[in-house]
């Protein structure tokens, strides 16, 4: 089921931004806004068994090439939950996501909405990092994305951003192309659990097509108004 809650397209200058990628779950099943994903195990130790399950992957191109796993920054109770392609050499080196130019653009975008990133959750798609930091393969994506949406079920975020082509086709499928998806709010349903969605681009994207960033900027305006309509707290 999707739901588009798209308003204005009005055009924003970007200068507070400097430079940043989508799917679709059709069901008309009922939505469980309810269910409990950690049942008797807390969030922490869920997190951890995920990160054993991924690290302990075999046969895996991203895993031989990378230098170590990278697996999750910030708050992992936070109602806000980031999902980005996959490391590039400065996160396969510091073990952490978005630390790198596309890192340093992702913390002016969230300071533009009066987001600390320390206080949101970040992941991406894949958790080692693609050698010569190429676009993860159809089927990367799609093995991936099972720890993916597990990751998701774990963390429970009222909002999830989902940035760039890799992290919209893992959830939504391929089918999709990022630039008219983008900026309208959507519902996924995953493990029997409902999910308010908004894809925009990747600031690793922003960085290389600058003139695409006032999108963004109309992305980034509709998250803030969401999270003040939800009243969140972060």
């Amino acid at each position: 089921m999707i739901i588009n809650d798209k308003n204005q397209n009005n055009i924003i200058s970007s200068e507070l931004i400097n430079s940043y990628d989508i799917n679709y779950v059709f069901n008309n099943e009922p939505i469980n806004r309810v269910k409990n994903t950690s049942n008797k195990e807390n969030k922490y130790d869920l997190l951890n068994n995920l990160r054993k399950k991924i690290s302990n992957i075999n046969n895996c191109e991203l895993k031989k090439n990378a230098s170590q796993l990278v697996f999750s920054d910030g708050n992992p109770k936070s109602p806000i939950m980031i999902v980005g392609e996959g490391p590039g050499q400065k996160e396969d080196q510091e073990g952490k996501p978005f630390v790198g130019d596309a890192g340093k653009l992702l913390n002016k975008m969230l300071e533009s909405i009066k987001i600390e990133r320390n206080k949101i959750y970040i992941t991406n798609v894949v958790n080692y990092r693609p050698p010569n930091n190429r676009k993860p393969d159809p089927s990367e994506i799609m093995r991936y994305s099972i720890f993916l949406k597990e990751h998701i079920s774990i963390i429970n975020p009222k909002i999830l951003i989902l940035m760039g082509s890799t992290a919209m086709e893992s959830l939504f499928g391929s089918k999709i192309k990022i630039s008219k998806e983008r900026g309208t709010w959507k519902e996924i349903i995953i493990n029997q659990k409902t999910y308010l969605t908004m894809i925009t681009f990747h600031p690793a994207y922003l960085l290389r097509q600058a003139d695409q960033k006032k999108y963004s900027w109309t992305d980034l305006k509709e998250i803030r108004k969401k999270i003040d309509k939800l009243d969140l707290k972060i």
